[in-house]
């Protein structure tokens, strides 16, 4: 529990050679109220209920609270979320000792879709930007998950 600080980037590039891992998620949302959005993921072999509370005015950082749950409980809470769930690839990308992009490649109505996030320990961090990172699409609420499954990519 605590603040969540993060960019998000849009990927111009091949990333692939970079990726030190990669594994599934499914996500659907409870409420999508800005104020107090309710996530259900499953991430590989994990489940997690998730609460985050409204963006700071940069669309950096948020309060965000985490559970793990078990699979099977995210998977029944899943089939009680609003439309759409959210499939995507999310593929690990070290940068340093301690900071790494989580690539998300969605799928189905999002296909087409890669954004690079990364965490940071405060809001101006500096950090190495490879080759491949895009356009910087934080606080640009179209590309919040969230969003992604009221209007997908597909129908932008």
């Amino acid at each position: 529990m605590g603040l969540e600080i993060e960019r998000k980037y849009l990927v111009s590039e091949s990333f692939e050679m970079d990726v030190t891992k990669s594994f599934p998620i499914a996500q659907g949302f409870l409420n999508t109220d800005p104020y107090r959005t309710v996530r259900v993921r499953i991430s590989g072999e994990k489940g997690f209920l998730t609460v985050k509370g409204i963006s700071s005015d940069s669309g950096t950082s948020r309060f965000e609270w985490e559970k793990e749950i078990s699979v099977t409980d995210a998977e029944a809470l899943l089939l009680l979320c609003e439309p759409t769930v959210i499939k995507k690839t999310r593929h690990i990308v070290p940068i340093s000792n301690d900071l790494f992009f989580e690539v998300d490649e969605f799928h189905n109505h999002n296909e087409g879709l890669i954004i690079a996030e990364i965490e940071l320990p405060h809001e101006d961090a500096a950090f190495d930007k490879p080759v491949w990172l895009g356009k910087e699409v934080t606080g640009d609420v179209r590309y919040y998950n969230s969003m992604l499954s009221k209007k997908p990519y597909c129908k932008w």
